[in-house]
């Protein structure tokens, strides 16, 4: 992770700790303002409106908007289906007469999954969301629903922190096909480099993927599952990628319990024939 990424999450973390012991039993008075649409953290949490100041203790949407989107590119790794709810409840509460704090159990659900999008980047799960800190009676706070069933990840595998992908130049296609043959699925993508809020290199997913060889995986939801290995794998895809120019790359690897492992990625270059010809023989191939 890019060193300012790191001195930002370290500062992020201490101001944490420091804020939520202090606010969770705020003594203040309190006022509804609409969730700003530069919030992008809390635009589709079922409610429109906040209170301020909130459970970080931020008293101003100025320091809402920058502080929250902080946290957007966890979220859009997809770590956890309630990681927004869980964050939005901190950062923006819905306006009711008291404030409703995550239950404990919804905080160590995300916590074991999206701490291990953490530990990728080099970090931990900050001390100022330790999980004993949130109430555990479940009717008194926002509870913690499970939406992914075992059969919906079997179908919907997700990516993980892994080691980094072998890249490498294509060479005979018999070789490609076998490389196919020993894996669960091939697709091609196109990756551009591209800046985010926080100044940082991102690489993102450019138009369709192309469905080489499927395997496990469904054309409708491979573009977001590669998205999502980016972002968690962010080393990897800085080290795969050759040049700030959008590029085009197989990518190709396993399921393994659910878990989308990318090993091995091949540089596609336009007149590749060999590359070409093994797409276009993998149709009928036999392994």
């Amino acid at each position: 992770m890019p060193r300012r990424t790191q001195r930002c999450l370290f500062s992020l973390f201490c101001a944490l700790r420091v804020v939520l012991i202090e606010c969770f039993d705020i003594g203040i008075s309190t006022k509804c303002v609409a969730i700003p649409k530069e919030m992008g953290l809390c635009q589709d949490v079922g409610y429109s409106e906040m209170r301020l100041p909130n459970l970080m203790g931020h008293t101003t949407l100025g320091e809402v908007i920058p502080k929250s989107a902080e946290w957007e590119p966890l979220l859009r790794t997809g770590c956890h289906s309630q990681a927004g709810t869980f964050l939005c409840s901190l950062f923006a509460p819905v306006c009711l007469d008291t404030f409703i704090q995550p239950c404990r159990s919804m905080c160590i659900a995300v916590r074991d999954s999206c701490s291990q999008v953490l530990a990728c980047h080099g970090q931990s799960w900050p001390d100022a969301l330790d999980c004993d800190r949130f109430p555990a009676d479940e009717d008194t706070c926002l509870t913690s629903i499970s939406t992914e069933s075992t059969t919906y990840r079997k179908f919907f595998p997700k990516p993980t922190c892994q080691g980094c992908p072998t890249t490498e130049e294509p060479s005979a296609h018999k070789r490609v096909l076998q490389t196919f043959c020993q894996n669960n699925f091939a697709v091609k993508v196109t990756l551009a480099k591209r800046k985010n809020a926080s100044g940082d290199s991102e690489y993102d997913v450019e138009g369709r993927v192309e469905m080489i060889s499927p395997g496990s995986l469904f054309s409708f939801g491979t573009r977001t599952v590669i998205q999502q290995w980016l972002l968690i794998n962010a080393n990897c895809a800085h080290k795969m990628t050759r040049s700030n120019r959008a590029a085009q790359y197989v990518l190709i690897g396993d399921v393994q319990d659910a878990i989308i492992i990318v090993n091995k990625v091949y540089l596609w270059h336009k007149k590749d024939t060999q590359l070409t010809l093994a797409a276009r023989k993998w149709k009928h191939h036999k392994c």
